[in-house]
């Protein structure tokens, strides 16, 4: 039997901070093949609060030009899934906050769901996002295994899910909920719109037994406190996906770009 914490570190956060928690998004082998590990060791030290670990893949339906591209340089970088787990082999020794791998499901199978979360286990991760995942799919066959190994399975909401199927979401939801924040694919946004207060609103008034961030169109300190202000937290990819295209120096850009976000001087 695997080795597993008494508590996943998600959980662990979300008991320990209920506010302005930010969730950063990159894709692994992105800009550079092996940058992986030294981008989750500078987003931890720069104040991150949760990593999300992209797993590059062909075809990222779900994802904009942004974070398409970067899947794009990932794969002809080399990388794999195979490597993404050599190159976190030992993050544990140095970073202490949630990680999580996002991706798509095609990967998890090619690789094998159970080697999968061997293996996650082993580095510390501590959950996943699958966005083309289905949920009974996910209950019918993988739910046993993830909780077997102490990982949680993070589920997308989006403007359109109606209020039986968040709860439904919710009621097999550990660690938090995944509130997309308009509909259609990944990017940096310059603000929210009244329909999305709409919407966080809705879902605050629904008192979910899971607290929630908000992903898609978080760019900035400005989007970012708005998001806040409905959930207990944000995501941010696109954005820093262009940060991380741009730079120069990635720690010190790294740093300049999580402070700013979160108004640390």
């Amino acid at each position: 039997m695997p080795v597993i914490l008494t508590k996943n570190r998600i959980e662990q956060l979300f008991e320990e901070k209920k506010e302005n928690i930010l969730s950063v998004y990159f894709t692994a082998g992105f800009p550079k093949l092996e940058d992986t590990a030294k981008i989750v060791k500078y987003l931890e030290n720069s104040g991150a609060d949760i990593i999300e670990v992209g797993i590059p893949f062909s075809d990222p339906v779900a994802d904009g030009p942004t974070i398409q591209e970067s899947n794009k340089t990932a794969l002809d970088n080399g990388i794999s899934l195979k490597l993404i787990f050599e190159q976190l082999s030992d993050i544990r020794k140095e970073v202490k906050i949630p990680l999580i791998l996002m991706g798509y499901i095609n990967p998890v199978l090619q690789y094998g769901v159970e080697a999968f979360c061997k293996k996650c286990v082993e580095i510390g991760v501590d959950g996943f996002i699958l966005p083309d995942l289905p949920l009974q799919e996910y209950l019918d066959e993988y739910k046993t295994i993830f909780e077997r190994y102490g990982l949680l399975n993070i589920f997308l909401i989006t403007p359109q899910t109606s209020d039986a199927r968040i709860r439904r979401i919710d009621n097999n939801s550990r660690g938090f909920i995944y509130m997309v924040s308009l509909a259609g694919t990944t990017g940096a946004k310059g603000d929210i719109s009244e329909d999305q207060v709409n919407y966080f609103k809705r879902v605050k008034k629904m008192n979910l037994n899971n607290p929630a961030l908000i992903g898609f169109g978080i760019s900035n300190k400005l989007t970012f406190n708005r998001a806040c202000a409905h959930a207990s937290g944000a995501i941010i990819g696109s954005a820093f996906i262009n940060v991380l295209k741009n730079s120069k120096n990635l720690e010190k850009d790294i740093s300049g770009f999580i402070k700013s976000v979160k108004g640390i001087q």
